[in-house]
């Protein structure tokens, strides 16, 4: 589905992102994990193509993300509060991110009406701009935003951030709902560990933007990634 090619991005003569293959399967619940600094946000920003590789190439579903827009249909993505728009209300944006995707207004309320527990009564019929919700609840309507419209591949950075603990519970199940019931691809940064071993099949392990472990995750994993950090933390 995702394939990474001799893949570097280069700032100032500093190379912050080195892959030389990565093969990322359909319907993979696929975690990135790693320190500050070591890429995560760096290779999900390429895969948007938000920024252009310095060489290299990714390619989802056979199109080459950073010479195409072929991709768009089927991707979505949220990274961070840059994603919505803040002017607009949460039934506003859902509906604006409707039009984009074909859906309408009903599609987009049949979706909604699906997370209801997520949202926890915090989101919808509020009559507040998105700029003026928490940073939890933003994130929240970022999250279920990349939802609509049935996309095959969807990222998220760093999704588990600011929720609590209800939420962050209830968004675990959603994404081993969406790889192991629909088969959509997902691509998963966090820096909890726990959360990343508990809804990944699969984890790579980034430092100074390149891969030193790729894990397919097992009941030892997490323990795994712990001694590893815990050892890079002892350098």
């Amino acid at each position: 589905m995702i394939t990474t090619s001799n893949l570097t991005k280069t700032y100032n003569e500093v190379t912050v992102l080195n892959i030389e293959n990565l093969e990322i399967p359909k319907g993979q619940s696929f975690g990135l994990v790693g320190n500050n600094g070591a890429g995560k946000t760096t290779y999900f920003s390429l895969l948007l193509d938000l920024i252009e590789p310095t060489t290299g190439a990714i390619k989802s579903n056979g199109v080459l993300v950073n010479e195409s827009e072929d991709w768009k249909p089927f991707t979505s993505a949220f990274i961070d509060e840059s994603f919505l728009i803040g002017y607009l209300t949460a039934e506003e944006y859902f509906y604006f991110i409707g039009e984009l995707r074909g859906q309408n207004k009903e599609d987009v309320d049949a979706l909604l009406a699906q997370f209801e527990d997520f949202f926890h009564d915090e989101i919808l019929n509020k009559k507040k701009y998105l700029r003026d919700l928490s940073k939890g609840n933003q994130k929240k309507a970022g999250i279920v935003a990349a939802l609509i419209g049935n996309p095959e591949v969807i990222i998220l950075d760093e999704p588990f951030a600011n929720l609590d603990p209800t939420t962050q519970i209830r968004l675990k199940g959603i994404i081993k709902d969406l790889a192991q019931t629909k088969g959509v691809t997902v691509l998963v940064s966090s820096h909890d560990l726990m959360h990343v071993t508990d809804v990944c099949e699969r984890i790579v392990v980034l430092e100074k933007g390149e891969i030193v472990k790729d894990l397919a995750t097992n009941p030892e994993t997490l323990k795994e990634l712990e001694a590893h950090f815990s050892g890079v933390a002892e350098v």
